[in-house]
């Protein structure tokens, strides 16, 4: 059983799936617009010199704090989850969330130098968590476990996600070269305002199922969750004042990700809520979680190693102009709004007859390891000395493993999700995100242009191996999940 509230193809439709889907796809673009229009400049924020308008923070340590940030994003659609299913039901916890995320852009925007990056980077690190949980969560939630246009409603809604990303380094970066970086960080806190505006016009058009509370807390366990958040939070601010320096932040974001998987595995898997069909649903997703979290490794150095490169390797010259660095961050989504449209219709016509989710996991893990050691010809390199349209092409191979695991591994946990752990089967998915983002922000600390061979190398290795793995246990893995495919 899923908790889904199958829609009726007939009347109108948003491209041919439900027309809610609209409105989510909108607020997740904006969502999305403000996220990666500020990361596209928040790396070289923290690095760049106060010559230059930055904060000249030490490269390695920039890269842990953009790691750990990223992970931390990723790791609060846990808090966002457990909220929805326990307290508020989804909806309402997009739309605070949504809140929280514009509120952070202003933090960056207008609070001067580390304050505004602790105050900003946390605020929206819990907001966007929230968003992705719950919007992912409410997607799902339109379709049946059975309904075929599922996997091609989440590449249309990955391509919301995607328009977003696309505009907001463009734009953010632009601002930032002519104005400064904090004129970038407040046009990202402007998108977030022009989706929440939206999103709050079409509140009431949104399925019912997303204002219900699945699994409610009882109100004799509140006061132990009261206690658990403020030790929490009292073990942050201590470990924040004593031993946990900025330089470790990835690292520390990696084991709570690990601890907190551990435990949502546990508890759902030992749940008497679930009958045997689920649980063993549940057991085909480890496979799937390890594998995403590899995949995620090395894909999200995108915002370390691969703006690092950017910065200091490659020939932005275009026609006598310096492209920002930025920009580069762009190419992807261009590639994603290009090719997500023919994934959907590909999906589509194939129907029960495409590949099945762990054999698409298995191609996107080695494709994503193939990128890396398509960087092994430029190592070494001096400035400038990566062409431009050599990066692209590596970027559109980063693409197309990112279409076979991505949008499939959001639709793969709503219909594996037991119904009483709906969103927070979801936000599983994400915590493997958050494993493998804050990872490459620790990765990222072992990259230099002295060791580019084995870096690139190695890691597009282990990442092939994992993949073949992978598709060596599809079958079982098919079985397990009880007819999903």
């Amino acid at each position: 059983m899923t908790d889904t509230a199958p829609v009726a193809r007939t009347g109108r439709t948003f491209f041919g799936q439900p027309p809610a889907l609209a409105n989510l796809f909108g607020v997740e673009l904006w969502e999305r617009f403000s996220f990666y229009g500020m990361q596209g400049i928040l790396l070289i924020y923290l690095y760049y010199s106060a010559a230059e308008g930055g904060l000249g923070i030490n490269q390695d340590t920039a890269t842990s704090i953009v790691g750990a940030y990223g992970g931390a994003v990723y790791l609060s659609t846990v808090l966002g989850a457990w909220v929805a299913d326990r307290l508020l039901g989804s909806e309402r916890v997009l739309f605070l969330s949504a809140i929280l995320v514009m509120c952070g852009h202003i933090a960056l925007a207008a609070l001067p130098g580390l304050l505004g990056v602790g105050v900003g980077l946390m605020l929206v690190a819990v907001g966007s968590g929230g968003v992705k949980a719950n919007a992912t969560s409410m997607v799902g939630s339109l379709y049946d476990e059975h309904d075929e246009r599922r996997d091609a409603g989440f590449s249309l809604f990955y391509l919301g996600i995607n328009l977003g990303a696309l505009a907001g380094p463009l734009l953010t970066g632009l601002l930032q070269e002519t104005a400064g970086f904090h004129w970038g960080f407040g046009l990202a806190a402007v998108g977030m305002a022009i989706g929440l505006t939206q999103y709050t016009l079409g509140r009431r058009n949104l399925p019912a199922a997303g204002r219900e509370v699945p699994n409610p807390l009882p109100a004799s366990r509140r006061p132990v969750v009261i206690v658990v958040i403020l030790a929490a939070v009292t073990a942050i601010v201590v470990s924040a004042l004593t031993w946990m320096t900025a330089d470790r932040l990835s690292t520390v974001v990696v084991v709570l990700s690990v601890l907190a998987a551990t435990a949502y595995f546990t508890v759902i898997l030992t749940s008497h809520k679930l009958d045997r069909t689920e649980r063993r649903r549940v057991v085909a997703f480890l496979p799937m979680f390890l594998a995403s979290a590899a995949f995620w490794s090395l894909y999200q150095q995108q915002f370390t190693v691969v703006t690092i490169y950017s910065d200091e390797r490659l020939d932005r010259d275009v026609a006598g102009w310096e492209m920002p660095v930025s920009w580069v961050q762009s190419i992807n989504p261009v590639f994603i709004i290009v090719l997500s449209g023919v994934f959907a219709a590909l999906w589509t016509k194939l129907g029960d007859r495409q590949p099945s989710t762990p054999i698409k996991f298995a191609a996107g893990t080695a494709l994503m390891g193939v990128a890396f050691l398509l960087f092994l010809p430029f190592a070494g390199g001096g400035p400038n000395s990566t062409p431009l349209i050599a990066l692209a092409g590596i970027l559109l191979v980063f693409t197309v493993a990112e279409l076979l695991l991505s949008p499939v591994g959001l639709s793969l946990a709503t219909k594996l999700a037991p119904h009483a752990f709906h969103t927070q089967m979801v936000a599983l998915f994400f915590l493997s995100i958050a494993l493998g983002t804050a990872a490459s922000g620790t990765l990222a600390t072992f990259y230099s242009a002295e060791h580019e061979t084995a870096y690139f190398g190695v890691l597009g290795l282990v990442a092939i191996l994992l993949g073949v793995a992978l598709a060596a246990a599809a079958r079982p893995i098919t079985r397990l999940m009880g007819g999903v495919r």
